[in-house]
């Protein structure tokens, strides 16, 4: 199966972690406020792809027929209830009308956004895994 099957999922987690990452370093850099940073734009992304990941998900456990399919519903469950988690600490985030670095140190270590980038870890690598699978089988 083509890799190019689970590009959606795979998008929405690049976006989350690539904000991750940003806001690492923003929160490095000492700030006291956001303004011009870019990082209510890398913010902003990232909520979007959380809300997007219960059905990018399911999409890509559709077209690439994975399976035992309910080990993967299960799975894709708790993916949902930890983005839904972490979004709302983010979202909490943004209705902040300044940004420091503190504030997103403290984001950043939250354990609800820990858990969620843990969780796709484990799913980018499952699924980039799940081509090489179905060659090996043939």
């Amino acid at each position: 199966m083509p890799q190019a099957m689970a590009t959606e999922v795979q998008k929405q987690c690049e976006t989350i972690e690539e904000c991750y990452e940003f806001t690492l370093s923003y929160a490095a850099r000492g700030l006291a406020g956001d303004e011009g940073s870019g990082l209510r734009e890398h913010l902003v992304r990232a909520a979007a792809a959380m809300r997007g990941l219960e059905t990018g998900c399911a999409d890509a456990a559709r077209r690439m027929q994975l399976m035992p399919a309910e080990k993967y519903s299960a799975f894709f469950a708790v993916v949902a209830r930890d983005a839904g988690a972490a979004l709302a600490a983010v979202e909490l985030v943004l209705a902040q009308p300044v940004i420091s670095a503190q504030l997103i140190d403290t984001l950043n270590a939250s354990i609800h956004l820990r858990a969620l980038l843990a969780d796709l870890f484990l799913l980018t690598e499952i699924l980039e895994a799940q081509p090489a699978a179905a060659a090996h089988a043939l």
